[in-house]
């Protein structure tokens, strides 16, 4: 956006959680943390005070249209595609002509934006340091997910670590604080690895991630932290599938999942528990088959 309008004061709205992935980007111009206590009140005096020409609405849900309907301003909406992840995840009715990064979708919300072939962003203050030494054959596992059928088998972790320490990686365990007791579990049964999980310190987790050859983790949050500091990924997709647009973008990746079911996907944000009862599109992907093909994609970056 700030190639498209360089004169333009770009703000940003957030949930406070999420802040420290945007508040040291220097194209933005402020950044709102938002408390999820906030009843609406807030966001809207500062959006009527601030006069802004027009709004972006990456979430387009219930709550950011009533928002944005008592501004009367000009608003660009992200196209969500309910209908065709429905069809999908209950028919198997697959309408997606292509498969595009939930990243290009944002961009295509404003007319005229192109994507630039930076990929993500991440910016960290220049005095963040991770702490680790430099040079190091560090491989980042990150176990945790925040749905069950996104999460690839603790012990399958356990074995694929013990795999890569043997063959003379060093191991980092990363997560944050809804990770603690499986990072402390694998941590626990794979000797020689660094338990890094924190409190949700985003800036601390993206340095030490940062310093790695290499992630390797499930659909989740640091898989795109990982691809905004540009490390390759190999991710790990059970109930997940590319159409919806959660794949690593602009970053050397290896997606491994079991094409064969025909129940995949059965969310397009996962389930707490596998609706089969057998959850085969991760059991089947196994230690094995996973340090076989890290091993021979980091051969390959």
């Amino acid at each position: 956006m700030k190639k498209h309008y360089p004169d333009a004061a770009i703000d940003f709205f957030v949930r406070e959680e999420y802040a420290d992935a945007v508040k040291f980007n220097p194209n933005i111009n402020v950044v709102y943390a938002l408390p999820r206590s906030d009843k609406n009140k807030f966001i809207v005096k500062i959006l009527k005070g601030n006069n802004y020409d027009f709004i972006v609405d990456l979430q387009n849900n219930i709550r950011s249209r009533l928002i944005i309907n008592s501004l009367n301003k000009p608003t660009y909406s992200f196209k969500k595609q309910t209908w065709d992840k429905y069809l999908l995840v209950r028919f198997k009715i697959n309408r997606y002509k292509e498969i595009k990064s939930i990243a290009e979708r944002y961009c295509e919300s404003i007319p005229g934006l192109k994507l630039d072939k930076n990929g993500l962003e991440l910016h960290l203050p220049h005095n963040s340091v991770s702490g680790l030494q430099q040079g190091k054959n560090y491989i980042g596992l990150c176990p945790g997910s925040r749905h069950f059928t996104k999460r690839w088998p603790s012990d399958y972790f356990i074995e694929l670590g013990n795999d890569l320490v043997q063959k003379g990686y060093e191991l980092l365990i990363l997560g944050g604080a809804d990770d603690k007791q499986i990072c402390e579990l694998i941590s626990s049964q794979v000797q020689g690895s660094v338990n890094l999980c924190s409190d949700n310190d985003l800036i601390k987790t993206a340095s030490e991630i940062k310093q790695c050859k290499l992630v390797i983790c499930n659909d989740s949050g640091l898989m795109h932290v990982a691809a905004a500091v540009g490390v390759p990924i190999v991710t790990i997709f059970g109930s997940s599938v590319r159409e919806f647009g959660f794949s690593p973008y602009g970053v050397a990746n290896l997606i491994l999942e079991n094409k064969s079911l025909s129940c995949r996907p059965c969310s397009h944000i996962g389930r707490n528990n596998c609706p089969k009862k057998h959850f085969r599109c991760m059991k089947e992907i196994t230690p094995q088959i996973v340090s076989d093909n890290v091993i021979k994609f980091l051969s390959e970056i």
